[in-house]
């Protein structure tokens, strides 16, 4: 077999390509600090990289979106903190105004109290957190949650919750809407709430009752008359008599399921209705605390009629306080969810940075050498090469 000139030549070329190649890579590589620069470089540790690097990207928009949730939940935590102060001091006053020793002009004054109150909560019911949000407005954040009109307070909001991926199987609500905080709340004792006939002549004042047994009760509106001022009777929706008895002021008056209580002196045709819970929103009933305060008390019926409604607004404040608290609990737990997925965000991009530098990073002392060697191999191929070209036979012949 006979090997031709040309071809020598060739694979001569092609050696030293091939080491000039090796010895390139090898300088990108202590240039740059890496071991793959080129998916060529290594496929395999590319690939790996790539999907390394994917996980390290959505981790961090992760903990950006954790970020927001908490700055959004610690607004609303903060504002749901002052409607619990407000609130607090909404019930001393009306404990307060609940006293016989007041005056009508006492109790005015605290009425225009409550009144700034009442304009306060409805300021931090529209509140925006950082970004300009509202926080009570549910999904539609650009939205002003409350405003005021001839019928009332109006919820422009919906009842939705903004939802935050803050983990690849991980949503948290970033805020609760204005029905939720400020609406939803059942109005008496949750289950029942009891008023009394305006026509009444007496002096009877009924509390806002108690459930004892919760599967007795039978929801419907139900009527407690008195026909005479020592003898009851109660009715239901359908004039049905449910039950009756001997009054006794302060004593108990039970029938399916709740007792209530009557105390002072009712007179004969005096009536109190037990009707089940609705929604009634917290700024409704701070506005009735209002209402019952600037109508004053007078008279003994009016002041029993006073007393009645004081008793109820107290209880409806409760109910309110209550439901804040509940909301208030639900962002505490999930300012703790993020608290701990912002950890285990952390943790997974630093063990993925970790195995990044494990694939990518250069070894330089390997690579030094490494290029030392290749730089000798490249050196003797050309030296090698010159050598071969120059033998021909023409070189001997004289």
């Amino acid at each position: 077999m006979r090997i031709s000139t040309t071809e020598i030549y060739q694979n001569g070329a092609n050696g030293i390509l091939n080491q000039q190649a090796a010895v390139y890579q090898t300088q990108q590589q202590l240039s740059s600090g890496k071991q793959v620069n080129l998916p060529s470089d290594n496929p395999t540790a590319a690939a790996q990289l790539v999907q390394l690097q994917q996980g390290i990207d959505s981790a961090n928009v992760y903990q950006t979106n954790v970020t927001y949730a908490q700055s959004a939940l610690g607004s609303e935590q903060n504002a749901l903190n002052s409607v619990t102060d407000f609130m607090q001091r909404i019930r001393q006053l009306a404990v307060q105004a609940n006293s016989s020793a007041l005056t009508d002009q006492d109790r005015q004054s605290i009425a225009q109290e409550i009144q700034q109150d009442l304009a306060s909560l409805i300021g931090i019911a529209n509140s925006q957190d950082a970004t300009g949000n509202y926080l009570f407005s549910g999904n539609s954040n650009n939205t002003l949650p409350f405003t005021q009109t001839a019928a009332g307070l109006t919820y422009s909001g919906d009842q939705g919750q903004r939802l935050v991926q803050v983990g690849n199987n991980r949503q948290v609500a970033a805020g609760d809407s204005g029905f939720t905080v400020f609406q939803a709340v059942k109005n008496g004792n949750g289950t029942f709430t009891t008023g009394y006939n305006q026509a009444n002549t007496g002096t009877g004042v009924i509390d806002t009752g108690q459930v004892t047994d919760q599967t007795a009760w039978v929801p419907d509106t139900y009527t407690l008359a008195f026909v005479s001022p020592t003898s009851y009777e109660v009715r239901d929706s359908a004039s049905n008599l449910v039950t009756s008895g001997t009054y006794q002021s302060g004593g108990e008056i039970a029938f399916n399921g709740i007792q209530v209580a009557v105390s002072g002196s009712p007179a004969t045709g005096d009536s109190f209705t037990i009707a089940p819970s609705s929604n009634q929103d917290l700024f409704t009933t701070v506005q009735n605390l209002v209402n019952v305060l600037k109508r004053g008390a007078s008279t003994p019926v009016a002041q029993a009629n006073f007393s009645s409604d004081v008793n109820g607004a107290l209880v409806n404040i409760d109910q309110a306080m209550a439901n804040v608290s509940n909301v208030l609990s639900g962002v505490g737990a999930r300012l703790s969810t993020l608290d701990n997925q912002q950890s285990y965000n952390s943790d997974f991009i630093l063990a993925s940075q970790t195995a990044v530098s494990a694939v990518q990073d250069l070894n330089y002392t390997q690579a030094a050498s490494l290029l030392s060697q290749q730089s000798l191999s490249l050196q003797a191929a050309q030296q090698s090469f010159v050598k071969i070209q120059n033998l021909s036979l023409f070189n001997y012949i004289q």
